[in-house]
């Protein structure tokens, strides 16, 4: 799980709640026709948005700002010099009985492709549409609750303007004022609190991981090409390297 959100999510709640009720109770921020408002006008604008099948994956774009990868470039480094030094002594095909260990898709299609003897021009071509398609893919769940992140504060400008009709036809009564006023803001408040601890957050976090997913897919590629075409080990670890910051780079070399 990656500590940061987890903390985030939990800290802004936290702190949130702790003022509402060190200033009152909180009796007085639950209404549930003002969550059924934002939550359900989030909801039903997202599905007007976006076709249905992609909304249902967001259960699955959620895991991707949760839980962490922890694999990092610079780790992807020493095995592309250890499956170029077996490719130069023993030939491509010698990193066949490796294919069937490696855990990463991407890199695993681009060395069986190696093994299977394609040029590395349409290796190279087949990775990058691959990127691509991988690209697209995260672009989607981030514009995905982005728009959940600007539909929510809509929602509860909405919910507000129904409740100050309902108390501008109450008007005679003037006890009723000021609940109703409460009652109306309220629904702005629940759209604020979404997008800005919720929706929008996860959404920069889902970017982020697409950064570095896309970063090391690009370092792959770039190794993978260099095993294909037989660089010196030497030559793929400097090829390598320049992915990385001078701070991050460590070679097997002495140098």
């Amino acid at each position: 799980m990656d500590i940061a959100t987890f903390l985030g999510i939990f800290s802004a709640f936290a702190l949130v709640i702790t003022a509402i009720t060190s200033g009152g109770g909180m009796s007085a921020f639950i209404n549930i026709p003002s969550l059924m408002i934002v939550a359900g006008g989030t909801l039903g604008a997202t599905f007007i948005n976006y076709p249905l099948k992609d909304v249902l994956k967001v259960g699955g774009i959620l895991k991707n700002a949760v839980f962490q990868n922890k694999s990092t470039p610079q780790q992807w480094i020493p095995i592309f010099v250890d499956f170029a030094n077996k490719a130069r002594k023993e030939g491509v095909l010698s990193l066949e009985g490796t294919v069937s260990k490696m855990k990463d898709p991407f890199l695993k299609k681009g060395i069986q492709m190696a093994v299977d003897g394609l040029e590395p021009q349409s290796i190279k071509d087949i990775l990058e549409t691959e990127i691509e398609f991988i690209r697209a893919r995260h672009r989607l769940g981030v514009d995905i609750f982005a728009s959940m992140g600007a539909f929510s504060p809509a929602m509860g400008l909405i919910g507000t303007l129904i409740g100050l009709v309902q108390m501008l036809q109450s008007m005679e009564d003037p006890s009723t004022i000021g609940p109703s006023m409460a009652v109306a803001l309220i629904t702005t408040f629940y759209g604020a609190i979404m997008a800005n601890l919720l929706f929008l957050p996860i959404s920069g976090k889902l970017k982020t991981r697409s950064q570095e997913e896309l970063f090391a897919k690009e370092l792959m590629l770039e190794g993978v090409m260099a095993v294909t075409k037989g660089d010196n080990p030497r030559i793929v670890e400097q090829k390598l390297h320049a992915f990385l910051a001078p701070r991050l780079r460590k070679s097997a070399y002495g140098r």
